[in-house]
């Protein structure tokens, strides 16, 4: 089992710190949901929020990515946790004073999501530096098991507190995740960042530099394409789950928590199967992870067409597993292939197509939903999934 990341310390202190963060951001996106769906009844406004939540990662990641490989990678961390911790402080306040409308959603979605599109190449250059570098694809399954133990166990925490306590208690829970992860965080000694080299870079010099890295390396812009292709067509369907959950099947919260606890426990599983099998060799991508992808986009249809939520429910749990082997598999390959200067340019545009292509397919997946009906808009997603994805496998890796 690759647990070799689990031997140092300092990951270790992380990882559990990490544990209450990772369960207030599914917390707060389940509760967002929620809201999104209980003040509109509107798929489009769902897709919309899930828009403006994602949105900063697609247009501001490779600037953060830029500035990650500028400045002390710990201090970053704080400081983003930071902000965090006091967004989910607005999200209280507005709720309580009875002005979180639309309006005040979108905006304060809209801050959440800058500073988790700010946090990402943190996140991915922190680990990494608390380990050896024959341990980085450990820390990559480790983290992934981690945020997607809390994808299982914080959209039923939430959507339970919802059920038999509403809204403002779910919002004050999420307050109370962040300080354990700070003090974890204030710990952490990461490994001596050298150069800092970036520094002495014109800043757009740096980010041109970084993108052209990874457009350079056929194997890191494979990834990136597949990674693109699967958050726009396969993880905007776990965006709309409000309207599944409720629309379709009218499950209400405890219904929206179940379905996103499922997606969550066939990513825990995913990443289970990624711990307990070999080490995935450098230079390479699986071929299970076209596989497993393609799978994914033929049973979106059937989510639509079904009408037995136990079946919704094992079909929910296969995207969330298939996203999540695939998105491990493909971040490990281009972290295999990164010195420590380069983690927080070439993974800020990872996070561009992972987040970004989410924010996009959940916008416009909504906006078919209420145009064309919730069956059309899934079918039609399924069937273009596997077309561009037999296109994209054809790409060589070298």
């Amino acid at each position: 089992m690759n647990l070799s990341a689990l031997t140092f310390k300092d990951f270790r202190i992380y990882i559990c710190g990490n544990v209450f963060a990772s369960n207030a951001v599914w917390m707060q996106r389940v509760t967002i949901g929620w809201i999104a769906w209980d003040l509109t009844a509107s798929a489009s406004f769902v897709g919309m929020v899930a828009f403006i939540n994602f949105i900063p990662s697609l247009l501001a990641g490779p600037l953060f990515g830029v500035l990650v490989d500028r400045v002390r990678v710990k201090q970053a961390a704080i400081f983003t946790q930071f902000l965090s911790f006091l967004i989910a402080i607005g999200f209280y306040a507005f709720f309580v004073l009875g002005i979180l409308n639309e309006l005040n959603l979108l905006f304060l979605t809209l801050c959440a999501g800058t500073v988790v599109s700010a946090h990402s190449p943190v996140r991915m250059s922190l680990g990494p530096r608390l380990v050896d570098t024959t341990s980085v694809a450990s820390v990559v399954t480790l983290g992934a098991i981690n945020f997607n133990l809390a994808r299982l166990t914080g959209p039923a925490i939430a959507g339970w507190i919802i059920a038999f306590y509403g809204i403002q208690a779910s919002l004050f829970v999420q307050i109370l995740c962040y300080p354990p992860f700070l003090v974890a965080l204030s710990f952490l000694q990461p490994r001596r960042e050298l150069a800092l080299n970036t520094q002495k870079e014109a800043f757009l010099k740096a980010l041109t530099s970084g993108i052209l890295y990874s457009f350079k390396s056929p194997l890191i812009l494979k990834a990136l394409l597949i990674t693109a292709l699967s958050s726009f067509l396969l993880r905007s369907v776990l965006e709309i789950l409000p309207v599944i959950a409720d629309g379709l099947f009218e499950r209400g919260a405890t219904g929206l928590g179940l379905l996103t606890s499922c997606a969550g426990f066939g990513a825990l599983l995913a990443g289970m199967v990624k711990a307990f099998s070999s080490s995935q060799p450098p230079g390479t991508l699986p071929k299970y992870v076209p596989v497993s992808i393609f799978l994914s986009f033929v049973f979106i249809p059937l989510i639509g067409l079904c009408e037995s939520w136990a079946l919704t429910l094992g079909f929910i749990s296969y995207l969330g597993f298939a996203g999540t082997l695939s998105g491990i598999s493909l971040q490990s390959a281009i972290q295999m292939e990164l010195e420590d200067s380069l983690r927080g340019r070439v993974m800020s545009l990872w996070t561009m197509a992972a987040i970004g292509g989410t924010a996009l397919g959940a916008v416009f997946l909504g906006g078919f939903t209420d145009y064309l009906g919730v069956v059309p808009a899934l079918g039609l997603t399924g069937s273009l999934g596997c077309l561009l994805l037999v296109i994209l496998v054809r790409i060589p890796n070298h």
